[in-house]
């Protein structure tokens, strides 16, 4: 009776929380989206990153009495995130263009495979350092409340569409109906959003449940046995936080770099790389169910394959953002990629690989081997998502050119209103005369 007490106080905090937060952040998303092309965005981001460091820490001290007020925290931790992700972006456009744009959005998202692994590394660590996973969340506050520090002293808040402007101004801001109008109209954009859902799909469901899936195959291959403890041992979560970071770093600068040998050859390059990335992915990830119950190093191996030609895109996906939507509605833009991606993507594939494994489990025996194979028939369906997130990609490259130059169009075609206000006193002079 314990161990099942146990195992569902686990499924609540491992399913629950996260989907906790990213519903969060999704709704808080939009707002931030539309805050960020009319405001400040510098303070903005600060506050948001003070925010959601202060209740991280402030959430390790909640009891297991006011289990509803943790939950609570978790929601309101996503809130502050969204306001980074929506608006961090946007003022790399503003400060640079074309190959630099690039580069410098890779480096930007390096930060997320870079703290997804470190936060398996270093939650794993200090949980097990400490005996209390408490202290998991009490690693990452203070780096959170420095790095707001730093950008609210160092980091500049350009002008939005200073860079593509050469100085100049961008056309008056128009509403928040008119710029959702423009971006449901926006092939490129719409298909790329839902190419971006279909990575979070996979990201989300193989965080949740690739270490639980490589314990169950070395359960089967006979070189572990099934942990029945509150705290159990973390090595297949170390080592694929160890590969996410990796892969994620190898993924966007391979991706960054091919894109930019791409370009010399073809227009449609950031759309294509990302479009044949996806397949290739596809291709490493089914190998990981084909090889896993014979060999644990040959499906650690598959997953780094798949994972890095997975997040090659990550950089690239922002960067065609950037190319077809204009200055003014970026942040908007960003902020309901996120939310496309999120509600689409990660917000729910857990749990429907988490269904469709116990479905598959009732239907037959409930032994070691097909808890193993059952889950990975679940986690085969991510696979045939990231195909067709390629197939959006694909889709993304035949409109990819005539949206990027609309948005130049648009930039370009409106004067500033002081040469409006000189060019209608001159008319009414020349009438008078």
């Amino acid at each position: 009776i314990m161990f099942i007490k146990t195992q569902i106080s686990m499924l609540c905090f491992f399913l629950l929380f996260p989907t906790v937060f990213i519903c969060s952040f999704m709704v808080a998303a939009p707002i931030f989206g539309y805050l960020g092309d009319r405001f400040n965005r510098k303070v903005i981001l600060s506050c948001g990153i003070f925010f959601w460091s202060i209740v991280t820490l402030l959430s390790s001290f909640i009891g297991k009495e006011y289990y509803w007020l943790f939950v609570l925290s978790r929601g309101l931790v996503g809130i502050g995130e969204s306001s980074y992700s929506s608006i961090s972006p946007t003022i790399i456009g503003d400060l640079f263009t074309n190959n630099s744009r690039t580069m410098m959005l890779s480096v930007f998202y390096l930060a997320i495979p870079l703290g997804s692994g470190l936060g398996y590394i270093l939650g794993a660590s200090a949980k097990v350092a400490a005996g209390d996973w408490h202290w998991a969340l009490r690693v990452s506050p203070l780096l959170g409340m420095t790095a707001g520090t730093l950008i609210l002293l160092f980091v500049p808040d350009p002008k939005r569409g200073s860079a593509d402007q050469m100085g100049g101004r961008i056309r008056t801001r128009t509403s928040w109906l008119c710029d959702m109008k423009a971006l449901a109209k926006n092939r490129s954009y719409v298909f790329s959003s839902l190419a971006s859902a279909a990575v979070s799909f996979a990201t989300g469901a193989f965080g949740m449940w690739i270490p639980l899936y490589l314990v169950r195959a070395q359960i089967v291959q006979k070189t572990a046995e099934a942990c029945t403890k509150e705290i159990c041992s973390s090595t297949d979560s170390l080592i694929f936080g160890a590969i996410t970071c990796v892969t994620g770093l190898l993924g966007v600068v391979i991706g960054a770099a091919t894109t930019r040998l791409c370009r010399q050859k073809t227009e449609r390059a950031d759309p294509l790389v990302c479009a044949v990335s996806m397949l290739g992915s596809a291709i490493f990830i089914c190998l990981i169910f084909v090889v896993a119950k014979k060999s644990i190093v040959g499906a650690y191996v598959c997953i780094f394959i798949g994972e890095t030609l997975l997040f090659l895109n990550w950089a690239i996906t922002a960067d065609i953002l950037m190319f077809v939507v204009i200055p003014t509605r970026r942040a908007t833009a960003v902020a309901f990629q996120s939310f496309t991606s999120h509600l689409l993507g990660d917000a729910g594939s857990p749990y429907l690989i988490g269904l469709i494994s116990d479905a598959l489990q009732q239907s037959y025996t409930t032994s070691a081997l097909w808890r193993f194979l059952s889950l990975g028939y679940a986690l085969m369906l991510c696979p045939f998502i990231i195909v067709l997130g390629g197939m959006f990609f694909l889709a993304t490259a035949l409109f990819f050119l005539d949206d990027r130059d609309k948005a130049e169009e648009q930039k370009t075609q409106t004067i500033t209103p002081q040469t409006h206000t000189t060019t209608n006193k001159k008319n009414n002079t020349n009438t008078q005369n």
